[in-house]
């Protein structure tokens, strides 16, 4: 299932139990609000956190962002129980984390039978053994839509050590990247630890940019400027984008596999790819508005 052009630069988590944040959010400038009742929320706050959640979708006035419910783990006490309240309030997107398998997606998918179309799955990368199943996992149901770094998780599985440059999860990183481009889907970079160290998130972002990800996903609302900026297309991708667009509207261009678009090679792939960064620059500037 084709993914529609929009923009994910930023992905937010928030506790669904906090209600003064989630209802600051509908105001951020966030690509996409990820309403947690897992990591942020504590067991016996569980219960409330899910109906809290749900009546945020009910209620709606987000706007263009878009708005994921990451659940429990399905064999957790809760995560059953997550899936069918979320399935009956049906959000954009579902984040289900501690995936392994295509087997766990398949299993996710299922639970969410009963959730209108528009409610994607989503899954979190975290685990040792999701790293050599990334391709069955992103094959592994038309609901899937994206995949979702969790480098906390998969450090502490690794016993691998958080550098600033993050050399031991360049593999994962890459990989990840690799089979979410095979089938389509999104793929958002993990969160960055350090609240106040700007300019390590400004690295951080730039090299999830060279890895190919879509966008990250944050801890802090004074993480988006910066996010929302490095994630963007720059100027010069729109207007070469553009560019290329138009030269193969031409019809004396319409059966050509390749052209040469001011001085560089633009091949048919080049096309599909301009004409979806010229959809998300032109979603951007709406979302910035709304």
């Amino acid at each position: 299932m084709p993914q529609a052009a929009r923009p994910r630069r930023s992905a937010l988590y928030m506790p669904a139990t906090n209600a003064r944040a989630v209802e600051k959010a509908r105001a951020l400038e966030t690509d996409v609000v990820i309403l947690d009742l897992e990591d942020a929320v504590l067991p016996d706050q569980k219960v409330a956190a899910r109906a809290a959640a749900s009546a945020v979708i009910r209620a709606g006035g987000y706007g263009r962002r878009e708005v994921i419910i990451r659940v429990n783990a399905l064999e957790t006490a809760w995560g059953a129980d997550d899936l069918t309240a979320v399935a009956g309030a049906g959000p954009d997107g579902v984040l289900a984390p501690k995936v392994r398998d295509a087997a766990d997606v398949r299993a996710l998918a299922q639970a969410l039978t009963s959730a209108p179309d528009h409610t994607r799955l989503w899954v979190m990368i975290e685990t040792v053994q999701s790293i050599f199943n990334l391709n069955a996992i992103a094959d592994a149901t038309p609901r899937l839509a994206g995949l979702v770094m969790g480098i906390n998780d998969l450090a502490r599985e690794m016993g691998a050590r958080q550098t600033a440059e993050r050399a031991p999860f360049f593999a994962a990183l890459s990989l990840a990247v690799t089979a979410a481009r095979a089938h389509d889907l999104v793929v958002l970079d993990g969160v960055h630890n350090e609240i106040e160290d700007l300019a390590a998130l400004e690295r951080v972002c730039q090299q999830g940019v060279d890895f190919g990800f879509d966008g990250k996903t944050l801890i802090h609302p004074s993480h988006l400027p910066i996010c929302n900026q490095i994630f963007s297309p720059s100027p010069s991708d729109v207007a070469w984008a553009r560019a290329v667009i138009a030269a193969y509207a031409l019809p004396e261009n319409s059966k050509k596999g390749a052209l040469q678009v001011e001085g560089r090679l633009a091949e048919r792939l080049h096309l599909d790819q301009a004409e979806r960064l010229v959809e998300i620059d032109a979603a951007i500037h709406g979302l910035v508005s709304a």
